[in-house]
């Protein structure tokens, strides 16, 4: 039995949308005519999905939110004793999200058809990454799902807070930068010029700045389409060149060698690998395939590499501190305590002291990068309205040299 999306009329011509289940589209048309609707189409989530995954979408799966709630509640549910069946069709009733809610009956009609729940996760890979399928298939075959459902959420919720403290942390500057524009960019284009008609008359040289602010208001006014279109086609070059792999490993190759930046992408990066290997480690995966999935979710290339071959040497027998420690990008505090952990047998409850001591340290820097960075960008907005009105006033200091 499966989930399919209909869309049938009813007696009086209107259209009826909803999810439906069924063993075949046939069936499910059946159940339709059941209930007086004439069906006019019936799709399986699981192909729609499939097809969806092949084209463009601007939502290419469900956020980060939404997993970490659907996650947590089957957690509870699975906790509670109720069936995974009973569970999945629980959460996807109390959800609100249509495409989430299709996509859980759609797991639900592939555990009914006698796969297991990691089997039906792999039909949605969108929505489900392979770290969330790989630690779900371990708990099945441990026999401890309902541990590893409460291990899930809590990794899907602490990864969720900390891009939520990141993006919160951004909107502050970036909305100051964007009304820092567009303040100079409207004062350029309607009041400057209205001041400088002043000193169109005077056949004495205006000062240097203030020629300067002029000509930059005339380019602006007569240019400005042109400024947009070209910011916009910087913008989405710069975009195009960090998608192809070389372009995009020196860069971030470059990122590791900046002294501020350095420590935050070290501690970003280092934070997510060692959140993941530990819900990975801690859930019974091999090793070598916790190490491999955990580095898929580092976003710089050059740590990614470092994890891949550390891998390699841990598969040749090496330890996996030293094996970390060889590429010299990880901090020195993580090694420590991978290496105790190793030493010690708890190697999921060092990774875990890790990952929260990055991500302390991690918030302790953006708090004071922002403590920098604010006021940094409220001088550098206060210095340009300045010139602006030094370019104004020069000229008016010197009216009566402007006169003579």
């Amino acid at each position: 039995m499966g989930a399919f999306e209909y869309l049938a009329l009813d007696k009086a011509g209107k259209e009826a949308k909803g999810l439906i289940e069924g063993d075949t589209p046939k069936h499910v048309r059946q159940l339709l005519r059941e209930r007086r609707l004439l069906p006019v189409k019936v799709t399986e989530v699981a192909d729609k999905e499939s097809r969806r995954q092949r084209t463009f979408s601007l939502r290419r799966g469900i956020s980060a939110s939404e997993l970490a709630l659907v996650t947590r509640q089957l957690a509870s549910l699975s906790q509670s004793g109720m069936p995974l069946e009973e569970s999945l069709l629980a959460v996807s009733q109390q959800n609100e999200q249509p495409r989430t809610k299709s996509i859980l009956l759609g797991v639900r009609g592939k555990v009914m058809e006698g796969h297991t729940l990691a089997g039906g996760l792999s039909e949605f890979p969108q929505a489900f990454p392979e770290l969330y399928r790989a630690t779900i298939a371990a708990g099945e075959q441990s026999g401890h799902l309902d541990v590893v459902l409460e291990r899930l959420a809590d990794y899907t919720e602490s990864r969720h807070e900390l891009r939520q403290r990141i993006t919160n942390a951004m909107i502050y500057p970036i909305v100051l930068v964007v009304m820092a524009v567009a303040i100079i960019s409207f004062m350029l284009a309607t009041v400057v010029p209205k001041i400088a008609a002043v000193f169109t008359n005077t056949s004495a040289e205006l000062p240097a700045l203030t020629r300067g602010m002029i000509a930059s208001s005339d380019f602006l006014r007569n240019h400005w389409l042109s400024v947009i279109i070209g910011l916009c086609a910087c913008g989405y070059g710069l975009w195009w060149l960090l998608q192809r792999e070389g372009p995009k490993r020196r860069f971030h190759g470059f990122l590791l060698r900046l002294p501020i930046l350095s420590r935050l992408t070290r501690g970003i990066n280092t934070a997510r690998f060692t959140r993941t290997f530990s819900i990975l480690a801690g859930s019974g995966v091999p090793i070598l395939e916790a190490m491999k999935i955990s580095a898929a979710v580092i976003e710089n290339l050059p740590m990614r590499d470092a994890v891949n071959d550390a891998a390699i040497r841990v598969r040749e027998g090496a330890s996996i501190s030293k094996s970390l420690q060889a590429s010299r990008l990880f901090p020195p505090m993580m090694i420590h305590l991978v290496s105790s952990g190793e030493a010690g047998g708890k190697l999921g409850e060092m990774l875990t002291r890790a990952a929260d001591g990055q991500e302390r340290e991690v918030d302790g820097l953006i708090a004071a990068l922002l403590g920098i960075l604010q006021p940094l960008l409220i001088v550098i907005m206060g210095g340009v309205v300045l010139t602006i009105v030094l370019a104004i006033l020069l000229p008016i200091f010197e009216i009566n040299n402007l006169i003579r």
